[in-house]
């Protein structure tokens, strides 16, 4: 399977027989070839929730906020997809390390690629969870693990930073954070003083801070999903 930029908002997938991908239900703008589209079963296979069944999976999904109808497109031929005009980031798994993404901004991922659903409280504690609420990000986030191509979705495009070596920290603002590979730990900053109180503030007190060893994707636009 070839997962490939048709342009900057277009995702370009060629599917040969016995190969799947997966996208968000109703992105599909055009294909050529014989492919066949069908709703997305949590029933195993490739992109579940290991060890989750069928309801418990999509029940989980709903209640987390981290729920998206998805399809699974089939065949031989090839498809374009894309949504709403967002830029189409594609992000390549070798199998060694974890996206970090929320399931609203993934249009398409390879068949041979895992999805879960984590808690933010996971990633730092009680922080974490702080950091979801205050965000907007919510309590909840997805992680993509496996070998295979997925791509994401974001607001006047996304650039790649390097998090380590001579960058140990990158510091992010919230709204403009897309999502990040690697061990890299993220950390709500907070720096409230009057002038925020009294709305005269830069308008940059919460602020994201990713340390470690990975990769942090922004996005050129502070606009939400």
């Amino acid at each position: 399977m070839a997962m490939e930029l048709e342009n900057y908002k277009v995702l370009k997938t060629t599917i040969h027989p016995g190969q799947r991908v997966f996208a968000r239900q109703g992105s599909m703008l055009y294909y050529t070839g014989d492919v066949v589209f069908t709703p997305y079963s949590m029933s195993g296979g490739g992109g579940g929730m290991p060890g989750v069944g069928a309801i418990a999976g999509a029940a989980g999904r709903m209640m987390q906020g981290e729920h998206v109808g998805l399809m699974v497109a089939e065949g031989s031929g090839t498809v374009y997809f894309g949504r709403d005009g967002l830029y189409v980031e594609v992000i390549e798994l070798d199998g060694s390390s974890v996206l970090t993404v929320e399931a609203e901004r993934m249009l398409a991922y390879e068949g041979n690629v895992q999805t879960s659903i984590v808690s933010l409280s996971s990633q730092g504690g009680m922080r974490g969870a702080v950091r979801g609420a205050v965000t907007g990000q919510g309590m909840f986030t997805t992680q993509v693990t496996g070998y295979g191509t997925v791509a994401v979705l974001s607001h006047g495009g996304a650039i790649a930073l390097a998090v380590g070596g001579a960058k140990p920290q990158v510091v992010v603002d919230p709204q403009a954070y897309v999502g990040h590979l690697g061990q890299i730990t993220v950390d709500l900053s907070a720096h409230v003083g009057f002038r925020d109180v009294v709305g005269r503030g830069s308008g940059e007190a919460m602020q994201l801070k990713l340390s470690g060893q990975g990769t942090v994707w922004v996005q050129a636009s502070e606009k939400k999903f």
